[in-house]
């Protein structure tokens, strides 16, 4: 039996997972009440920061490693990065009481600002604003950003929606992203009482 954390009072909210198939290799475990510390591999460099980024501004403690067919694409790859870490944060939310639900965050980068809005709702949505001029930055494919979003919104069972109300910088615009992914999800994943949040009963 698990014991409680002094900081929720719930069993502590881990989870881990090693996912393979002839396209990748991933391991992937979190924290959600940790302190935004990670260690990440997945052989694509800007990945790797934008990852780092949402751990360090979520909060979450994440460790996620990941052996892919790079020399094919990085699509596989940055999409299944995104299954492992919606699976594990679906898994650590356990039955979800107390938690806030919702999260939004309006984060500026120089002269982008983003905007993402979240509901741990049970129900797997995505919506994606966001125009991006270049194909890759570094060796990240710049369309992965929306794939990657809704493999990790798709199984982690949120309704996610994000959107760049301005910018001129691709760089910029995915690293706001990240980042208000990271701060929004702080907010929903916060426990702040012992009841689920929802009139239903279930989410």
């Amino acid at each position: 039996m698990k014991q409680e954390t002094k900081e929720t009072g719930f069993a502590p909210r881990l989870a881990g997972l090693s996912r393979d198939t002839k396209e990748t290799s991933i391991s992937c475990t979190m924290h959600l009440d940790g302190t935004g510390v990670s260690e990440i591999h997945t052989g694509i460099g800007f990945f790797d920061h934008m990852l780092t980024l949402f751990s360090f501004h979520s909060g979450i403690d994440l460790t996620l490693h990941a052996n892919g067919d790079l020399q094919v694409c990085d699509h596989h790859t940055v999409e299944d990065c995104g299954i492992a870490m919606g699976a594990c944060l679906k898994e650590a939310l356990q039955d979800k009481r107390g938690i806030e639900r919702y999260g939004i965050m309006l984060l500026p980068m120089d002269e982008t600002l983003a905007q993402v809005v979240l509901d741990i709702s049970g129900r797997s949505f995505l919506v994606y604003n966001c125009e991006l001029k270049r194909d890759t930055i570094g060796t990240f494919s710049c369309e992965m950003v929306e794939e990657f979003l809704r493999a990790f919104a798709f199984q982690a069972g949120i309704t996610l929606h994000v959107n760049v109300v301005y910018g001129t910088n691709d760089h910029h615009k995915v690293e706001a992203i990240f980042k208000a992914l990271g701060r929004a999800l702080k907010t929903a994943i916060r426990v702040s009482g012992d009841t689920l949040p929802s009139t239903k009963g279930k989410l």
